[in-house]
């Protein structure tokens, strides 16, 4: 079948050596984001290495959070930096895994589309690979296609991927191609030298595949010296122009600053032929100082289940300090594992000593009561609460429980056997039988109650948000929650699912059925979110609720 992709669209390809997770997200979301100021049109393709056809079936702790794009994609977290550093909602096809990968090609295999020829990795994965690079810069007028190839250089899985865009550059020329190495340079702790062995070895395993890097970003916990650049640039083979740092930055949206600085978006503009306008930092920079302002400090207990693992709620983490920054707090984290309460109750009494309660997302039984435990001692003691997905869900349980009686609520997604199950499957859900990608996903609309303070908060009757659940608000149990004092501002326009709750007696006590960390901006935060952190603030400072117009 014939590969295209747009004559004039550049692709730059983003691999990573020595570990993974040492920064390629941020350094693409960088990237991007240098060539969009300079008035380029750019989009980003994450490439996962991995069998799966997405991580929707994963554990956050093997991959980190599940995030959820508009069209309904559980896909790998660094989409989620894209989207937040280029500030646009990107689809679910441009994440691509070798489970969807070989499951294309081994459909066309067995409908006959191969007759006669053995299916192999060369030609067939790989021109898979290349096809969907290309569907995506036949998609819109884009200068630049950027794509990360996830993994690092050696790891078996990720050779074919290597070779694909190995032939991209055979395709459409030097001049329109990059390829971006990023590599650990560590600082050895006890001489405190910058060891770029490491790197080299890398770069050494990318060019026995076949490719030449054109830029190597060393990521180090400072900016390297002129030393080891020039070492790196020696032993990689480039010019020293084409060798930069990624250091540990206090803000993440620093980054492209620093790159920008050290000259590597008008590098990448000379080296693929553009000839772009002079770059306009000034909005981003405004946004950043808005970060490094943000003074009042703000403890925030954010309890769930895989805690242990920051990434696990890297989305939500952000969307904290989007909301710290648009009103000046500063925002701490302190990471609970929601089973410390299960073994021990009287210990959630540690929670009086923050001035909010975040609970989060979450699947199964395990934690759950100590979620519940959370929940009602942030409503018992008056505690600004925010309630996301499980989070909301277990919050209804609590109030179920302790406020309407129902000493023995639950959800029938912990205990099947519960007398009051005031969460339930929702109908759709009862015959599926697949676990992949059959939840309710992606973005739906929310009808948004007058008079509520979601209300004044996003300033809307309508809003669409982000979702990835199968249990619901039992409507048996709505009559007995609302005449206990809870209301549902926020429903789905058909009336038939709760989306928002708050209870008005409460100084801020909120939750979500959907995921609105996935849509918050740098700069434009997103409204539960700001009402939340806002409202720890106003209490914190003994102040009334803050009326969230402003």
């Amino acid at each position: 079948m014939p590969i295209k992709g747009q004559a004039l669209t550049r692709y730059i390809f983003v691999t990573g050596g020595v570990l993974s997770s040492v920064g390629k997200g941020l350094v693409i979301a960088s990237l991007g984001k240098m060539l969009q100021v300079r008035g380029l049109k750019v989009t980003a393709i994450k490439i996962d290495p991995y069998l799966n056809v997405d991580c929707g079936t994963m554990n956050p702790y093997q991959h980190g959070e599940v995030f959820v794009t508009e069209d309904g994609g559980e896909i790998d977290l660094d989409m989620g930096h894209y989207e937040r550093f280029l500030d646009m909602d990107l689809p679910k096809d441009q994440n691509v895994t070798t489970g969807q990968i070989y499951w294309t090609v081994i459909d066309r295999e067995r409908r006959g589309d191969y007759l006669g020829r053995c299916v192999q990795i060369v030609p067939h994965i790989t021109d898979e690979i290349k096809r969907r690079i290309y569907r995506v810069a036949d998609r819109a007028p884009y200068d630049v296609v950027l794509t990360e190839i996830g993994g690092t250089v050696g790891d078996i899985e990720g050779l074919p991927y290597l070779e694909a865009v190995r032939q991209i550059r055979l395709e459409k020329g030097f001049e329109n191609t990059v390829y971006v190495h990023v590599a650990l340079v560590p600082v050895h702790d006890i001489t405190g030298e910058e060891k770029t062995k490491p790197l080299q070895h890398s770069v050494n395993e990318l060019r026995r595949i076949g490719i030449q890097p054109d830029i190597i970003v060393a990521r180090c916990s400072r900016m390297i010296g002129s030393d080891a650049k020039a070492k790196i640039a020696l032993f990689g083979t480039i010019s020293g122009e084409a060798v930069y740092c990624s250091p540990n930055v206090k803000c993440v949206y620093e980054l492209p600053l620093i790159l920008d600085a050290e000259g590597t978006g008008d590098y990448l503009c000379r080296r693929l032929g553009i000839e772009a306008q002079k770059p306009d930092w000034n909005p981003w920079k405004t946004v950043v100082q808005s970060f490094a302002d943000a003074s009042q400090p703000v403890m925030i207990a954010l309890c769930g289940k895989y805690t242990s693992l920051t990434d696990s709620y890297i989305s939500i983490n952000e969307a904290l300090t989007h909301a710290g920054a648009a009103c000046g707090a500063k925002v701490k984290i302190d990471w609970i594992e929601t089973e410390a309460f299960e073994e021990e109750p009287s210990t959630v009494e540690r929670l009086s000593s923050y001035d909010g309660l975040l609970v989060t997302p979450g699947f199964g039984s395990r934690g759950t009561e100590g979620y519940i435990l959370a929940a009602n001692h942030a409503r018992v003691r008056d505690m600004p609460y925010l309630g996301i997905c499980f989070g909301f869900q277990l919050a209804i349980v609590a109030f179920a429980r302790h406020v309407c009686g129902l000493t023995e609520a639950s959800s029938a997604e912990v205990n099947p056997e519960t007398p009051d199950p005031v969460l339930d499957l929702m109908p759709e859900q009862r015959e599926l039988t697949y676990k992949g990608a059959t939840m309710r996903l992606g973005a739906h609309d929310v009808s948004i109650k007058r008079d509520t303070i979601a209300y004044r908060l996003y300033r809307s009757e309508t809003i669409r948000e982000r979702h990835r659940h199968r249990w619901e608000v039992n409507p048996a149990y709505w009559n007995i929650l609302q005449s206990h004092g809870m209301v549902f501002s926020g429903l789905s326009p058909d009336g038939r699912r709760v989306e928002v709750f708050e209870l008005p007696s409460s100084y801020f006590y909120m939750g979500t059925q959907f995921h609105p960390e996935f849509k918050s901006r740098p700069g434009r935060p997103d409204p539960a979110y700001y009402g939340f952190v806002k409202a720890c603030l106003e209490k914190k400072a003994g102040r009334p609720r803050p009326q969230f117009y402003a």
